[in-house]
C-alpha cells in the first residue's frame, strides 16, 4: 500500500484513482522482484507514471509508494504542472541523474533497484550501478504486461486519437485523386492529423498507390496516381502520448472485379478475426482465424505479416497476434487487427482497426467505414 503521506497526495487530485491504481501497480512490481525501488528511464515507461513524455529523465519509485520524477531544466515546469496529477516530487538535478538517483537511495536506504534491463542501455547501466552501489534486479517484460492492460483513462486517450486521426482522412479523401503524388498526400494527411489535434504522428504514415500498395511497409515516393489504382493509407494520430493506428485501401476511379473481390476477401479475414478477438484467446488463434478466411480463395501465402499488435503509449507494443506467439489476450489489451493480402508488382490490400479486447469479445474503437470506397 502506499505511505499515508503519499496517499495523500493522491486522493487530493482529481483522477486519484488511476494514479493510485498505477502506482499500486509499481509497488507490486518492486515486491514480487524482491527489489527496494523501482529506476525507469523508458520514455513511455515514465509517461505511464508521471504524464507526459520527456526526451530525458528518471521515473524513481520506492517500495513505500514515494514517487519522485527527476528532471532537468528544460522540463520542470511540465514536470510540476503534471506533478498536480500524478503526485510524483519533482526535482530538477544539479549535477546528474545518477547522483539524484544515488542521493535517494541514500535516503530510502535502497538496496536493491528494479530496472528496465530490456531497454536501458549498457552504458547506463553500468554508470548507474556504480554511482548507487546498489544490486540491479531485471524486470524483464513485467512493465510491459502491466502496461498492456489499459485502464478507462488510457481507452478514451486512444479513441480521441483515433477520432482526430478519422476526422483527418475524411478531409484527406476528397484530394486523393488522379494526378496527385503519394508524398504531397502523405504531407497534407500528416498537416490536416496536426491541425485537427494531433501530438504528432504515430508513425511515418505510409500512403502508397498502385503496384507500391504490395509493400506492407512501403515510403511514398513521387509516384502519380492513376486511374484504376489502389491506394493504401497507414497512418495514426497521437494524444496525450497515446497512438491511434489504421488502414484503409482506396480504389480511385474505379475498381475491377479482382479488385473488388480481393478486398472483400480481406474485410472477411479481419472481421474473422475481430470475432475471434477476447479474453482467453490465444494470440496465434486469433491470427489463424483470418488467416484461414484468406486461405479459403488460397490467398494466406500473400497474407505477410501478423494480424496485429498492441498499441498504447507505443505504437507497437505489448501482444502480437502471429501464428508463433504462446501469448493469450487478456481483458484490457489493446489490440490492432490488420490482415493484408500483397501481390508483387501487382498490388495490396490491408484493413485495419483497433480493438479493446473484452471479457467476452472485444470493442472496436474505429469508426470509420470498411466497405470498398471509389474515389
Amino acid at each position: 500500500a502506499l505511505s499515508s503521506a503519499a496517499s495523500d497526495v493522491y486522493k487530493e487530485t482529481e483522477i486519484y484513482k488511476v494514479i493510485y491504481m498505477r502506482i499500486e501497480k509499481g509497488i507490486e512490481l518492486i515486491k514480487n522482484t524482491n527489489a527496494d525501488a523501482l529506476l525507469l528511464l523508458n520514455e513511455s515507461n515514465m509517461h505511464y507514471f508521471c504524464g507526459f513524455s520527456p526526451s530525458e529523465g528518471v521515473v524513481f519509485i520506492t517500495s513505500d509508494g514515494t514517487g519522485y520524477h527527476i528532471v532537468d531544466s528544460r522540463y520542470t515546469e511540465t514536470a510540476q504542472n503534471h506533478a498536480k496529477s500524478s503526485g510524483l516530487k519533482v526535482i530538477e538535478i544539479n549535477q546528474s541523474f545518477k547522483d539524484e538517483i544515488s542521493n535517494l537511495c541514500k535516503k530510502h536506504n535502497i538496496r536493491k533497484i528494479a530496472f528496465e534491463n530490456e531497454t536501458i542501455t549498457l552504458r547506463q547501466y553500468q554508470n548507474y550501478k556504480e554511482a548507487t552501489k546498489c544490486e540491479f534486479i531485471n524486470i524483464d517484460d513485467k512493465l510491459m504486461r502491466i502496461r498492456n492492460i489499459k485502464d478507462e483513462e488510457e481507452i478514451q486517450n486512444m479513441i480521441s486519437a483515433q477520432r482526430i486521426a478519422e476526422k483527418s482522412l475524411e478531409e484527406v479523401m476528397n484530394h486523393i485523386k488522379a494526378g496527385k503524388t503519394e508524398k504531397e498526400l502523405q504531407a497534407y494527411l500528416d498537416y490536416t492529423m496536426l491541425k485537427n489535434g494531433s501530438e504528432g504522428v504515430s508513425f511515418d504514415t505510409i500512403f502508397l498507390t498502385g503496384a507500391h500498395t504490395s509493400m506492407p511497409h512501403g515510403v511514398p515516393s513521387n509516384r502519380v496516381i492513376e486511374n484504376s489504382d489502389f491506394v493504401l493509407i497507414d497512418f495514426g494520430a497521437t494524444y496525450n502520448g497515446y497512438h491511434s493506428d489504421m488502414t484503409r485501401t482506396f480504389a480511385v476511379g474505379y475498381a475491377s472485379d479482382e479488385m473488388k473481390e480481393m478486398y472483400d476477401l480481406v474485410l472477411k479475414a479481419q472481421l474473422a478475426g475481430i470475432n475471434a478477438l477476447k479474453a482467453g484467446a490465444k494470440c496465434s488463434d486469433v491470427y489463424f482465424a483470418a488467416y484461414n478466411a484468406l486461405e479459403e480463395k488460397h490467398m494466406g501465402k500473400y497474407f505477410r505479416h501478423s494480424l496485429g499488435h498492441g498499441v498504447g503509449l507505443d505504437i507497437h507494443e505489448g501482444f502480437n497476434a502471429s501464428p508463433r506467439s504462446n501469448d493469450i489476450f487478456e481483458k484490457g489489451n489493446a489490440t490492432s487487427v490488420e490482415p493484408g493480402i500483397y501481390i508483387p508488382d501487382k498490388f495490396g490490400i490491408r484493413t485495419e482497426d483497433v480493438c479493446i479486447v473484452t471479457e467476452s469479445s472485444n470493442r472496436n474503437i474505429t469508426e470509420f467505414p470498411k466497405e470498398l470506397i471509389i474515389l
